[in-house]
């Protein structure tokens, strides 16, 4: 790995992304506004908002930089740059670690937008620090960014890069607990939802807007950062010298 290609490769990503304003409009303006959304949607029930408004905080960078961060790198497949980047003295993980680091700088970016928006516009409440609520964000948003670089390599069009997401992305969304608790599931559910990664995204999230720290809390932590690390080595292995 040498940390100069790495560096050079973020950026070019971050120089790409510089020029596209959809890209940053949907980054940067569609959570916050989404979360704006269902503040309003939810005004004659605030409860509920309160209950599901801080983990969404952290669940929609994910979301949002799997769909970009997916469709961005079959982009690099497609169009013949990844086949010119790999005739380069350039490592697969320094170029995955390139992408990671830029993703993640714009995660963080859209993360404190958000979080700004949530927490000082819209009133959401957290018993624990805004600021370890941000950290767990921008680790959600680097986990989406990891799995879309990851799935790319199985699609051969955007529009089946955009099918990862309710193929892959929404049902551990909705088994992760979010819309009803894991212990009201069947049996079956739950040993599922025990296998996915944004399930324990999810309750890291809820663990640290309720105040809660603990061993378990690590675990979440620790399981999350192992499944980015994961992707990102699965995402090096799909990666070759020769696009067919």
């Amino acid at each position: 790995m040498s940390a100069t290609n790495v560096l050079a490769t973020a950026a070019r990503v971050l120089a790409q992304l510089r020029h596209d304003r959809r890209t940053l409009a949907l980054v940067l303006v569609v959570p916050p506004a989404l979360l704006t959304l269902l503040r309003y949607v939810f005004d004659a029930s605030p409860a509920t908002f309160a209950r599901i408004g801080p983990p969404l905080v952290g669940f929609f960078p994910l979301i949002v930089m799997f769909l970009i961060t997916s469709i961005a790198m079959l982009r690099e497949r497609t169009t013949g740059t990844l086949e010119r980047l790999m005739s380069l003295p350039l490592a697969k993980l320094d170029l995955l670690l390139g992408y990671g680091l830029a993703f993640a700088l714009l995660a963080a970016l859209q993360v404190a937008v958000t979080s700004t928006v949530a927490f000082w516009w819209l009133g959401v409440h957290t018993s624990g620090s805004v600021l370890a609520v941000a950290a767990l964000a921008v680790a959600n948003a680097v986990l989406g960014m990891s799995l879309g670089l990851f799935l790319s390599a199985f699609a051969s069009t955007e529009f089946q890069a955009v099918q990862f997401m309710p193929a892959v992305l929404f049902p551990q969304v909705l088994l992760c607990g979010l819309l009803a608790p894991r212990e009201h599931m069947p049996h079956a559910l739950r040993i599922a939802s025990d296998a996915l990664p944004v399930t324990y995204a999810y309750d890291a999230l809820t663990r640290v807007t309720g105040g809660s720290t603990g061993a378990r809390l690590w675990l979440d932590i620790a399981v999350t950062l192992g499944a980015i690390l994961l992707a990102l080595m699965l995402g090096a292995a799909t990666l070759r010298r020769r696009t067919p």
